[in-house]
């Protein structure tokens, strides 16, 4: 047997490794090779990556400045590993984050550096708050996401992986987030986001509510895995205020949204709002494991050991993610976003009217995702047709055997999303907007000719 194949490898990872692998059965392939937007496989076959770790890579695969960062600091003979001990790599990647923030929050913050996955950052900010002011419940919103772990998963609104594990963290206290395609009151619009609105400080300052003061409030600007969803800035400014008014500490979730993704270095600065903790994982580390929460120092009632990680010293991580922040910061790096972004818009846009089976179009920068529905399917309460995850894994299916890997998400599988590297070219956009647009047409063709 070849032992130089995909179907070498993807037959050995298929024997030894569990059933919770999830992308191997999208793609099976076993990559060799990856620079910039694309990557190969072990049959010499190459893709335009628009999954990018999961938004990981915001400077895509194997960045130059990235990996001279990381090279000098391996020739240098520095430790790489060092718990909460701090150095000159660390101080720096510290000074360089705070440098990105309001500066209401700049000045008065702190940071807390975890475990690698971004889960254990929404473990530690609910731990913070929890101990900071003394109150047990959160409240989440339905949708969103905030990762694997026992805690953060009880704070997520997705079912599947919650329904056969029990116990999870109690207290979680879920609300409507607002989703005009789908509004959870029926309405749409802007009478969908003072519902939202409404319901959110009704329910908060009802002492008949039955819901009592939390220790935490946790959200995305824009949820990810939950479809793609931008909170709109009303929202955001509402629940700013209300858990101001309350003295009830919000936590943004940035670990999808932020870092550059949405065109602004964080997704809820569009919103002008300054939370009192951020999360921050994925590209924070420059393709290297990190992740951390920035808070008020008004919330450091921790004692020495109160949250503790062995990796928390990645300096690997903090040598790329000082490189990763200090581009995506830029004016321009950030009006180029929006720009690209755009141009995908647009495009989706216009194959959204030229086909039966995209329902949405929505997101912020690069951050964007594509619904499908079933045209011929039921409509729901807003009278559009229901999701269709079928249709949006074939859609996926045909674009990865046409050299395109994207990755679904939303209600039911539905939604197609962009994450694609933030320095992801013109002509590669106008490569994955090709590829999107011929599997769309070919299977709306099918669809409406059964």
């Amino acid at each position: 047997m070849d032992t130089h194949t995909n179907k070498y490898f993807t037959d050995r990872q298929n024997g030894y490794e569990s059933s919770a692998r999830s992308y191997p059965r999208k793609f099976p392939v076993a990559l060799v090779k990856a620079k910039g937007s694309w990557v190969e496989d072990a049959d010499g076959r190459k893709y335009l990556d628009f999954l990018c770790g999961a938004g990981t890579l915001a400077l895509g695969h194997n960045d130059d400045g990235i990996n001279k960062a990381m090279i000098d600091l391996i020739s240098s003979g520095a430790p790489l590993h060092t718990l909460d001990l701090t150095t000159p790599v660390k101080d720096r990647f510290v000074e360089t984050i705070f440098s990105t923030l309001p500066p209401e929050l700049r000045s008065e913050a702190k940071i807390q550096f975890c475990s690698p996955s971004g889960t254990d950052a929404a473990d530690a900010a609910i731990k913070l708050c929890k101990t900071a002011t003394g109150r047990g419940t959160v409240i989440a919103f339905s949708g969103g996401y905030h990762g694997m772990g026992h805690g953060a998963l009880a704070l997520t609104g997705n079912h599947n992986a919650k329904n056969k594990v029990q116990n999870l963290m109690p207290g979680v206290q879920f609300m409507p987030y607002p989703y005009p395609y789908r509004c959870p009151f029926g309405l749409g619009g802007e009478a969908g986001e003072k519902a939202a609105s409404a319901y959110f400080e009704r329910m908060l300052k009802d002492p008949e509510s039955g819901v009592t003061r939390p220790a935490a409030v946790i959200l995305e600007a824009i949820q990810g895995e939950g479809g793609v969803i931008p909170a709109p800035r009303s929202f955001l400014q509402t629940v700013r205020r209300v858990t101001k008014e309350l003295s009830i500490p919000l936590i943004l979730d940035e670990i999808q949204c932020g870092m550059g993704r949405s065109g602004d270095v964080w997704a809820f600065e569009d919103a002008g709002i300054v939370p009192d903790v951020i999360l921050m994982s994925k590209a924070i580390g420059g393709s290297q494991p990190m992740s951390v929460v920035v808070y008020n120092r008004d919330l450091d009632a921790w004692t020495a050991g109160a949250h503790a990680g062995t990796f928390r010293g990645n300096q690997l991580a903090m040598a790329a993610g000082t490189v990763v922040l200090e581009r995506i910061t830029k004016p321009e790096f950030l009006s180029e976003v929006k720009r690209k972004g755009r141009i995908i818009t647009d495009a989706m846009l216009g194959l959204k009217d030229s086909s039966s089976i995209i329902g949405d179009v929505r997101g912020r920068g690069l951050m964007l995702g594509i619904e499908f529905i079933d045209p011929n399917g039921k409509k729901d309460i807003m009278g559009h047709p229901e999701p269709s995850g079928e249709i949006a894994a074939e859609v996926q299916k045909r674009c990865f055997e046409r050299g395109l890997i994207m990755e679904k998400g939303g209600r039911n599988g539905s939604v197609m999303r962009c994450l694609c590297a933030l320095t992801v070219s013109d002509e590669e956009i106008s490569t994955m907007i090709d590829i999107f647009s011929s599997a769309v047409m070919e299977i709306d063709s099918e669809i409406n000719n059964r």
